[in-house]
């Protein structure tokens, strides 16, 4: 090896061991809490006692300029085969998780209860309704019992904070929980912020149309 190729691959090694201290340091709060505000982070939510000893909680949230009423049925038609999930639909389906968000409202999936599942993708596990509070509360759980997703819905000033709510059981092997905060913590704040937003810009412009 020469000693430039030493040289490169020493530095790599460096910024790859300096990332992965500045993470968890610096940044790993912000990832975890992205556009939630601190009474928000440490609020109950219906469906924390589903997960009570998560290893990973992330809360993010979202300011809509609709009414509840507005979001609501964006999100009990998610899901594949269905309405999609709202985000990088092209990522989603390197997974071949068949995601097709759609931008409109399908009357054939508002009809939900709490023990429905939910389809992830061909050949996943699928998500079951946990809790079913119209227009308030929407939590998801995995069928292994290892993942609980919250949807939860508040009124402030005549718009809606949506916040998701993500608690996951930490992997067991240090392998598996290194690869989890340095790289799915972060790729999930990616997908999420990706799906908020999409959700607002739906429903927001649901909210103009029904005003028109």
């Amino acid at each position: 090896m020469s000693k430039r190729t030493r040289a490169t691959a020493f530095g790599a090694a460096l910024a790859a061991g300096l990332g992965s201290l500045a993470y968890p340091l610096f940044f790993r709060r912000r990832c975890l809490t992205w556009g939630a505000r601190p009474d928000e982070v440490s609020r109950r939510l219906p469906g924390d006692e589903l997960l009570p000893g998560a290893g990973i909680v992330a809360t993010r949230a979202i300011t809509i300029a609709a009414p509840p009423a507005a979001v609501w049925p964006w999100l009990v038609q998610m899901g594949s085969g269905r309405g999609g999930v709202y985000t990088y639909d092209w990522i989603e389906n390197l997974f071949g998780l068949d995601m097709h968000s759609t931008r409109e409202i399908l009357p054939q999936f508002q009809d939900v209860k709490a023990g429905d599942d939910f389809p992830l993708g061909p050949g996943r596990p699928a998500m079951r309704v946990a809790v079913f509070d119209p227009e308030r509360t929407f939590t998801l759980r995995f069928a292994d019992g290892n993942w609980v997703w919250i949807f939860a819905l508040f009124t402030e000033a005549g718009q809606t904070r949506l916040i998701s709510r993500n608690r996951i059981a930490a992997p067991g092997a240090w392998p598996a929980r290194l690869f989890g905060t340095l790289v799915m913590e972060p790729g999930s704040l990616v997908m999420e912020r990706k799906m908020l937003l999409g959700i607002k810009e739906r429903a927001e412009d649901l909210a103009r149309r029904q005003a028109a």
